[in-house]
């Protein structure tokens, strides 16, 4: 199979009523990792996650993936910070990506009643999705992103709205995804969670990508002052 990565992003930028709000970005998206994108609030973690997704319009510059654009969309998905439910019960949420990819019917609520099982939402299938708690919601938002086992899965902070241990079980499935051969992208304001899981870290401000180093260096010995006083806890402008 012929990887969609790496995504090559040159002087891309990203604007919204004629205002700037991501770039003049370089930056290379390599075919392995775990990348955590963090940033004071307005930095343009979100935007900038949106943009390599492509649910965001390249404004200026140049995005390029190894293959077509259309053919390396249908490889990836997005997790929202607010789950975003369809009005149907969980295996039919969980049945609709592989529907749109042209599985049957009865093959589809299959695979989503398998998949439900992996990430602990066996016992809901049957419950209207938009009714669930908030981390039912989001693992099931992860569930049918994973569903269709892309190859690059972006993630804005989706561990946000949920408490200590719906995040350990959502930081679990990420593990596993990514052991399975997924590769993730996710912003988090959570430091502790950054350090958890980030192999390496990319540090947003003003709308630019201001450091992008690997975790541990970042954490221990960030080369700029200004994510210096980001790791410190200090307000950064």
């Amino acid at each position: 199979m012929v990887s969609i990565l790496p995504l090559e992003m040159k002087a891309a930028t990203a604007s919204m009523r004629g205002k700037k709000l991501v770039g003049p970005v370089n930056f290379t998206l390599e075919t392995k990792g775990f990348t955590i994108v963090v940033g004071p609030n307005g930095a343009g973690k979100t935007t900038f996650l949106r943009l390599m997704h492509g649910l965001q319009r390249c404004a200026g510059g140049q995005m390029n993936w190894a293959v077509p654009a259309d053919e390396a969309q249908q490889k990836q998905a997005f997790v929202f910070q607010s789950p975003i439910m369809m009005r149907r019960s969980v295996v039919d949420s969980l049945a609709y990506p592989l529907r749109l990819r042209g599985v049957g019917k009865a093959e589809a609520r299959t695979q989503a009643r398998e998949c439900a099982a992996r990430f602990g939402i066996g016992p809901l299938l049957e419950s209207w999705a938009p009714m669930l708690s908030g981390g039912e919601k989001q693992k099931l938002s992860l569930a049918r992103a994973l569903i269709i086992k892309p190859e690059v899965l972006f993630l804005d902070e989706p561990c946000a709205n949920i408490d200590g241990r719906a995040t350990r079980e959502i930081e679990t499935l990420l593990k596993t995804a990514q052991a399975a051969g997924t590769r993730i992208v996710m912003s988090t304001h959570d430091m502790g969670q950054a350090r958890r899981l980030g192999e390496d870290i990319v540090f947003m401000l003003k709308g630019m990508v201001h450091e992008h180093s690997p975790a541990e260096m970042f954490f221990s010995t960030p080369l700029t002052a200004e994510a210096k006083a980001f790791t410190n806890g200090d307000i950064v402008e």
